[in-house]
């Protein structure tokens, strides 16, 4: 799926000793890339070699500690639909697709040398399960995976019908049913043994938070998160009087505007249509503002199937192939809004024009489609565009993206932005508040609801998130945002009347995924001193 020729008809290893195996494979890439640096005279590429490094290393710590403490579940259903949407999408090459058929057969056993993938699985947690003392999995994860397995399983066969190759369907039929056989397996063997708590232990909450990139204690982030959330609450506070008189709405209540403009809804064809108008236009501020270097081509916009939604419930980015890439782009997903049976439509938080703003300067421009957009064009290194990916560096740029957007967006697009914020301001303070046991999912979720206004669909989805779709993750986009705005702050300080936005913005998009501390250096030798240097004569 990145791009890296070779594996396209490779499927995922679960023989035994998988864990020892992988932990011995990267220290003999560690060693290979130790040796290849000590005589690596060019700047850049040391870096590049440097973070490889760094990126084995902690594949090695996150490894060998969820081995000791971790029971390896996982959504096998999610996995193997993810694996074969990204393979089988229109725009990978037709041989390239026509592999998926090889690791199909593989998967179900029917290749020769191959066990059914499932029955690997049951036997690793079967192993797993006699070990005392590993944290069990969380019962709610378990059972909303069992509950979206029916939808994922389905779409298998919607992307191979539009893949365009044949000689698939007895293997999925096989692959269907071996699927729905390990189900009901997990219902009666690992439902009954999970943890009705979603708390992680200190230490692996600290090492997720690492692996996103966040360093900072959780203590720090929850003081983080609520004195932004305080702010920004402040800001809109002053901002929705302003909004409800230009719409005309009897109420200054932050809340009660929002409520009124999520009420604005638009639905059917005229959605897609009103998210190109939004990204449309933001593309003339980005030019007339001077804010970025545009990319030729638009960015694009397109809604998602039940699979994709049940798979990824949140608006996203989905990218192309790093590597490798022959002009495939990557695609701005809304998660699905499906029509009544009586025709009318349900109200959703991603069919009201004043949030396509903001939503679609993060997902689109300048946020991840320019980020990912100026890798692939760019050619920006590949320890840079795959081994340096964090949510730090990803999140926090696509969350700078919208805040200087906001000043040119209209006033109900601006409050929307600033809510938007909220959220983010939220994360990073009941994420590590539930995970150290200091907040419930149920308080977390009120105050999702009625503080930050977000509708119960997309507040459990939140809350699925901090308890175990990806704990500590949701940290990351404002801990990344203050990394970038203290950078900017900082080079605007040194450069005074010298700095200029476009320049800067595109230097950091050109630098691809670098960690916080070391796009920091790379701004400091690499685009303030050169300028300074100018300027001095």
């Amino acid at each position: 799926q990145v791009g890296v020729t070779g594996f396209d008809e490779q499927i995922f290893d679960l023989g035994p000793d998988l864990a020892q195996r992988q932990i011995a494979e990267a220290q003999k890439h560690i060693a290979r890339l130790e040796g290849l640096l000590a005589t690596e005279s060019d700047p850049r590429v040391a870096q590049d070699l440097q973070i490889m490094i760094q990126s084995q290393q902690d594949s090695i710590e996150s490894t060998q500690v969820n081995y000791d403490r971790v029971m390896p579940y996982g959504n096998i259903n999610g996995l193997i639909f993810a694996g074969f949407r990204g393979q089988l999408d229109k725009q990978v090459p037709m041989e390239q697709r026509k592999a998926a058929l090889v690791r199909l057969k593989k998967y179900t056993g029917e290749a020769e040398g191959f066990e059914p993938l499932l029955e690997l699985a049951k036997e690793r947690l079967t192993e797993r399960m006699g070990v005392k003392d590993l944290i069990l999995p969380y019962r709610g994860e378990v059972e909303k995976d069992l509950e979206d397995a029916p939808k994922l399983i389905e779409g298998l066969e919607q992307v191979f019908q539009a893949s365009g190759l044949d000689g698939w369907q007895d293997s999925l039929a096989l692959l269907q049913s071996q699927l729905r056989d390990y189900n009901e397996w997990v219902r009666k063997t690992i439902l009954p043994n999970t943890r009705d708590s979603a708390m992680l232990p200190r230490e692996l909450y600290e090492l997720q938070l690492k692996n996103f990139g966040v360093h900072a204690s959780p203590e720090e982030l929850m003081v983080i998160g609520q004195v932004a959330f305080m702010d920004i609450r402040n800001e809109m506070m002053a901002l929705a009087p302003l909004v409800a008189k230009e719409k005309g709405y009897n109420t200054k209540d932050y809340r009660e505007v929002l409520r009124l403009l999520k009420k604005e809804q638009i639905h059917g064809d005229a959605l897609m249509a009103t998210y190109q108008e939004v990204m449309a236009e933001i593309d003339r501020i980005i030019a007339r503002e001077k804010l970025a270097t545009l990319p030729n081509e638009p960015a694009r916009v397109r809604m998602a199937t039940a699979a994709e939604t049940a798979q990824q419930p949140a608006a996203h980015l989905d990218t192309p192939r790093l590597v490798g890439n022959t002009g495939e782009y990557p695609e701005f997903i809304v998660p699905l809004i499906e029509q009544n049976k009586d025709g009318s439509w349900p109200d959703s938080d991603y069919a009201y024009r004043a949030m396509m703003w903001s939503l679609s300067a993060h997902e689109a421009r300048p946020g991840h489609e320019m980020q990912f957009t100026t890798m692939l064009r760019g050619g920006v290194s590949t320890a840079r565009a795959l081994f340096a990916f964090n949510s730090a560096n990803v999140e926090g740029w696509a969350l700078y993206a919208e805040s200087i957007m906001k000043p040119h967006m209209p006033l109900d697009g601006q409050l929307a932005s600033l809510q938007y914020r909220l959220l983010r301001a939220a994360r990073i303070w009941l994420d590590p508040a539930i995970n150290l046991g200091l907040v419930t999912p149920a308080e977390a979720k009120r105050v999702l609801m009625e503080e930050v206004v977000e509708d119960d669909l997309n507040a459990q989805t939140e809350i699925d998130r901090y308890t175990f779709r990806s704990p500590a993750q949701a940290t990351a986009y404002y801990y990344g945002y203050t990394q970038l705005q203290a950078l900017r702050a900082e080079t605007e300080l040194q450069l005074k009347d010298q700095f200029d936005a476009a320049a800067f913005h595109d230097f950091i998009l050109n630098q691809g995924l670098l960690p916080p501390e070391v796009l920091k250096k790379a701004v400091h030798d690499d685009f303030v001193a050169p300028r300074l240097k100018k300027a001095a004569g």
